[in-house]
């Protein structure tokens, strides 16, 4: 992927006071902004400061922000600018493909990252998902050398979206005045808060219960609804792929069935299946595994392949639902739909 190409029960969360990353690892701030004016002057002064300390620095908003900060910023070869409503349409690959990807291409060097995962109109299924993404931006990078700003837009977001940026990062930053957080929580209990199960699929779901040898048939029944649901071809076999390495992952890991549901929704098509193995890591697909490994890639690439990745696990079980939405021609990738 190229550069340019590019209401929740609080009470679940622990009160326990949460350790915030020490000096010179990771820095992780919120800018709650209300004008374009404060958008800019509380994003220059967080990329100069990096400039002048000789830090590469990221700069992942959506689209619809990029043209006011190239202008306000320049775009010199120390910057780099990133569409976050295309790279991060779904939320789960910020961190491996936005983050982890730009801090690992400077290591050991120091970096910054202006990252906006949540802003008006973004998608309420993927909502839970960048809460999720911000509380494990303190797990992933945690001891690396990266400066994140992730801007809020206070003035149009809802009270509780705030409410959540501020028990998902150390510092917040108003009106220019840094101060710790008091509603920072531990980031392991605000991604649990967030590990909801879904709605019940609609009736109208095919539905199909299968083995490790009934797997072929699952990869031709997502198929062919993908091709009925309009998906150009290569969203077709991203889909395929994708089902099939969260069915094998079902099964193998389980050795007992799993079941597929596929259906129509408004913006394409939605492939959920469910497992009996429990999914306990919760970085599991948001960090690179070692080039060594011969695990810890089914899941990244499914965040990679997917237009959003929900996830659910209990005692008992994990479902996975993967969504693909149709693109206009040409294909230009999908932009938030509705608002948080």
């Amino acid at each position: 992927m190229g550069s340019e190409r590019v209401a929740y029960d609080r009470r679940a969360m622990t009160s326990e006071p949460a350790a915030r990353p020490g000096a010179g690892t990771l820095r992780h701030d919120a800018l709650f902004y209300r004008t374009d004016d404060d958008y800019v002057t509380g994003i220059r002064s967080f990329v100069e400061a990096g400039l002048v300390a000789g830090e590469p620095v990221l700069i992942a908003v959506p689209g619809i922000r990029l043209d006011l900060l190239r202008t306000a910023l320049g775009a010199g070869t120390e910057l780099r600018f990133v569409d976050m409503a295309r790279e991060g349409r779904n939320p789960g690959w910020i961190i491996p493909g936005v983050l982890h990807a730009f801090v690992e291409e400077h290591a050991p060097a120091r970096v910054r990252v202006v990252g906006e995962p949540v802003w008006p109109g973004r998608s309420v299924l993927a909502y839970p998902r960048c809460v999720q993404h911000e509380a494990l931006i303190n797990i992933a990078l945690a001891g690396r050398a990266v400066s994140v700003l992730c801007p809020y837009d206070a003035a149009r977001l809802d009270v509780d979206v705030i409410a959540d940026a501020a028990s998902t990062h150390p510092f917040l930053i108003r009106d220019g005045d840094r101060q710790a957080s008091a509603g920072y929580g531990r980031p392991e209990s605000v991604v649990d808060s967030f590990n909801r199960p879904f709605p019940t699929p609609p009736s109208s779901a095919s539905t199909l219960f299968f083995e490790a040898p009934g797997l072929s048939g699952m990869r031709a029944m997502v198929a062919a609804l993908a091709r009925e649901a309009g998906l150009d071809g290569d969203q077709v076999e991203d889909l395929r792929v994708a089902a099939n390495e969260i069915a094998t992952n079902a099964v193998v890991h389980s050795g007992r069935p799993a079941v597929a549901r596929v259906w129509l929704d408004a913006d394409g098509l939605i492939c959920e299946i469910t497992g009996t193995s429990v999914l306990t890591d919760r970085l599991a697909g948001r960090i690179p595994p070692s080039p060594v490994s011969d695990t810890g890639r089914g899941l990244l690439l499914v965040n990679y392949l997917c237009d959003l990745v929900q996830v659910h696990t209990d005692s008992t079980s994990t479902t996975i639902r993967l969504h693909m939405h149709r693109r206009a021609e040409p294909a230009t990738g999908p932009a938030p739909t509705t608002g948080t």
